[in-house]
């Protein structure tokens, strides 16, 4: 579409890199099986070594809303995003030494701050880091896992969910929605912390 304001929110809702060997994929939660599908394959092929699912309940729902598709392959009765991504892991042939989990976040921000502090705790360096989430999340991803580990070089492997790419969007009223608002909550949930980062970065 040739039309600046729809290209400038694409380009910059819909990051995505060509992939890149790093120390770990970060999963931050969700329901579509495809997301940690990619990440499997990203393993298999040699890009990372290791694989750190995140998530617990939802905080609107305060339980697990659900898998989205491929209910005939993975339908079992799962308590968190976590274990449910975990799942989806191991049905693709993941070692399960090769998964970290962390079951105890409700949003995206918690994905990566008690992501951070799983990190920690394991004894892990993180250099270089990939994500694998729903492709209109990736830019909000992507600045809160830069927040959460700044000294690391973060990449992202979208994977498209609900129907919404980066072509089709702005052609749907649900598309829109979506990405209006990831559009907002990049800057409103924002507030405060990039002040930090620049401090960080100096």
């Amino acid at each position: 579409m040739d039309n600046r304001i729809i290209t400038d929110i694409t380009n910059y809702i819909f990051v995505s890199d060509k992939p890149q060997k790093a120390d770990i994929i970060f999963l931050p939660g969700g329901s579509f099986p495809e997301i940690p599908e990619r990440a499997a394959k990203l393993y298999h092929d040699g890009y990372a070594p290791l694989l750190l699912p995140s998530g617990g309940v939802s905080v609107k729902s305060g339980k697990f809303n659900g898998v989205k598709s491929k209910t005939d392959i993975y339908n079992k009765e799962y308590k968190t995003d976590c274990e449910f991504y975990t799942d989806v892991l191991l049905k693709n042939s993941i070692p399960r030494d090769s998964i970290i989990c962390e079951d105890k976040s409700g949003h995206t921000r918690d994905n990566a701050f008690l992501s951070r502090k799983t990190i920690d705790e394991n004894g892990f360096t993180i250099k270089k880091a990939m994500i694998c989430c729903k492709s209109f999340h990736a830019r909000r991803c992507l600045m809160l896992y830069q927040l959460a580990f700044p000294e690391a070089e973060i990449s992202v492997a979208p994977v498209d969910c609900y129907g919404i790419t980066r072509d089709n969007w702005y052609t749907q009223e649900y598309g829109i929605d979506r990405v209006l608002g990831e559009l907002a909550r990049c800057g409103n949930q924002f507030v405060g912390d990039i002040k930090e980062y620049l401090k960080y970065q100096k």
